[in-house]
């Protein structure tokens, strides 16, 4: 048993070095073997076989062992995890090789509460012929997982069974660990010593400090340079608001009818007049008049844009003139000619559509009558499922009389052990005195270095105190006079004292106020100029716009007279031979559904469904054919 044991214990180190995103099985079948070459031939040839099979069926053994920590090894470790793994490899596939007794001894070298969980979850019938089959079968064929790995486990179950009993009796004879209570400690009085009356201390003198500088008045008062930038910044913003407040009153003149538009413009003026004027002078009473066609107000980006699309047609229609004075051909026998393709394509747009809509139609039909063979496939399935699971559940009381015989024998067992527990208790009870003497010893000794430490530490701390208050007692020098006027004399090139630097930013302030000014003129200048090429530009677009209006009209007419005559339905035989499909299938189900009516597991809701189901067939066609009529009109007309 030994002799396994440390096989199967080489064999789980080998797996655990093994990482499956970095090493390559052959690779590390190799590695393997040449670490091995020290054991004797026999170990070597088993741990190189069993590895080999773990590695290659790595996916079927995970699918065993992680629905065992799932299901019944919730106490279980995960470092475990490989041996279960070589336990299911050799119960899987090298049982029939190794044979039973074979088998049984390498499982006695295992831990034996852990090896009769996992033979008890994987010889479980239930499992085996259900999930673990279904399981296995998604990997390999379900013939080859039957034939070769199902039917053999199925074969030794009673063997195993019998193997589990052995087992759980050795586990029930082990005696368990005595309990031992813990020994109560009684306190004890402490012996101390009475201390002495403290002396009063020296009280220390108080320090005098010294007198704070008053506040500065630049905290709370913001300097002058400060108000003036804000007197400068309003003064240029009510400059600028009174510019726009004239360039916006000539566009709206420009852009609005002169009948409604003095009154527009006069009582945007008053409105603005209103807005810089003071509180006190209010108008009493304001007359605001609405107009029917209130222009839209572009912005600069949307008026250049507009206007260069315009600018676009015009050159454009400019060129085709001048190709027609030179003699160039006119496309409207190709216009005609495109016209009959589009009108073309989508009739042929309309079948196609006509036949997908019936073939959704069909396969609608031939789904409810594959749903009614599987209704009755499913009733014979679940009076077999029934008489399966009464069977199962005779078994489990079976099994739950014979769980109750072996608790019966396991407290019997139990109580004879209870009565050998004093002399157990008197043992620990001189080991655990031997050990609290050492610990006492160990404890006095530390206590006395930390002692000496503390004394050491403390000697330092008082030097060091001494050094800081001999440094503190020596006279400093406070205070330091400044001449603003004296050049500082470090060599440098272009030094100057502070009262020539003050003047010199003063007089670069000055420049760069008055080159503001200058840009600010050009800016306005150039915003003049803008807003008249803009007022051209408007005008411009608004003859575009009454122009391409009366185009549009024209031609929504046109298209509206054309419509009004309706097309003649498709006949296209894709549709007709969908159609007679569709009738015969339907024909078919009530033959189906009169001969034999199934009822299905859930009774009340198949009837409202269908009727959903028909009425939802029923207006989707109705749409279907209104656009195909719709469509039909459009090609027409064209």
């Amino acid at each position: 048993m030994a002799y396994y044991g440390k096989c199967i214990e080489t064999v789980i180190e080998q797996l655990n070095k093994f990482k499956p995103e970095k090493d390559i099985p052959e690779q590390f079948l190799e590695a393997a073997s040449t670490s091995l070459q020290t054991l004797s031939p026999q170990k070597q040839a088993f741990i190189l076989e069993v590895l080999s099979g773990c590695l290659e069926y790595r996916k079927l053994l995970a699918v065993v062992v992680d629905a065992f920590y799932v299901r019944a090894g919730w106490l279980c470790r995960r470092a475990d995890y490989n041996l279960f793994e070589v336990i299911c490899y050799l119960a899987t596939f090298q049982l029939d090789e190794l044979g039973f007794q074979l088998f049984s001894d390498i499982i006695r070298s295992q831990p034996l509460d852990k090896m009769c969980k996992f033979l008890g979850f994987l010889f479980n019938p239930l499992s085996l012929c259900s999930w673990i089959k279904d399981e296995w079968s998604l990997i390999y064929e379900t013939a080859h997982v039957s034939e070769n790995w199902i039917d053999p486990l199925m074969r030794w179950q009673p063997e195993v069974q019998e193997l589990i009993k052995q087992l759980e009796k050795v586990m029930t004879n082990q005696s368990p660990l005595p309990k031992t209570k813990a020994k109560v400690t009684e306190p004890k009085e402490f012996n101390l010593t009475v201390p002495r009356p403290r002396a009063i201390p020296v009280p220390e003198p108080v320090p005098v400090m010294t007198k704070p500088k008053p506040i500065p008045r630049s905290t709370y008062h913001p300097p002058k340079e400060q108000e003036q930038l804000e007197m400068t910044r309003r003064y240029n913003r009510w400059k600028a608001e009174e510019l726009l407040l004239k360039v916006n009153i000539e566009e709206m003149r420009c852009a609005v009818p002169r009948s409604r538009g003095t009154t527009l413009v006069q009582g945007s003026e008053k409105k603005l007049q209103l807005r810089f004027m003071p509180r006190i002078l209010k108008t009493p009473k304001l007359t605001f008049y609405k107009p029917n066609n209130v222009p839209v107000k572009l912005n600069t980006a949307a008026i250049l844009r507009e206007g260069s699309l315009y600018q676009r047609q015009v050159e454009k229609e400019l060129q085709r003139v001048d190709k027609l004075v030179d003699g160039a051909g006119d496309f409207s026998e190709f216009l005609e000619w495109q016209k009959k393709m589009q009108a073309k394509d989508q009739e042929e747009a309309l079948a196609a559509g006509e036949c997908r809509r019936l073939q959704g139609k069909l396969s609608r039909e031939e789904a409810i009558l594959a749903r009614q063979l599987l209704r009755q496939g499913n009733k014979q399935k679940a009076d077999q499922k029934k008489e399966e699971t009464a069977e199962l559940m005779q078994q489990c009381a079976e099994r739950r009389l014979q769980e109750e015989r072996s608790i019966k024998e396991l407290v019997e067992q139990v109580i004879e052990v209870q009565k050998n527990v004093k002399v157990a208790q008197m043992k620990l009870l001189k080991g655990r005195r031997q050990i609290v003497q050492e610990v006492i010893e160990e404890s006095r000794e530390l206590l006395q270095r930390t002692a000496e430490a503390a004394k050491e530490e403390q000697k330092r701390r008082c030097e060091l105190i001494a050094q800081h208050r001999a440094l503190e007692t020596q006279p400093m020098r406070k205070g330091k006079l400044v001449d603003l006027t004296q050049i500082p004399g470090y060599g440098l090139e272009g030094e100057m004292s502070v009262v020539e630097l003050r003047e010199r930013l003063a007089l670069l302030k000055e420049t760069q106020q008055r080159k503001e000014e200058e840009k600010r003129d050009q800016i306005i200048q150039a915003k003049r100029a803008r807003s008249q090429g803009l007022q051209n530009m408007v005008e411009q677009i608004s003859l575009c716009r009454a122009a391409m209006g009366r185009s549009a009209a024209l031609r929504w007419e046109q298209k509206k007279a054309q419509s009004a005559a309706p097309g003649p339905p498709s006949q296209d035989q894709r549709v007709l031979e969908l159609r007679r499909r569709i009738e015969e299938s339907a024909a078919e189900r009530r033959k189906q559904a009169a001969s034999g009516p199934i009822s299905a597991p859930r009774a009340p809701r198949p009837k409202p469904r269908a009727q959903l189901e028909s009425r939802h067939w029923v207006e989707l066609q109705q749409s279907r054919e209104r656009r195909l009529r719709a469509l039909q009109r459009s090609c027409v007309d064209a």
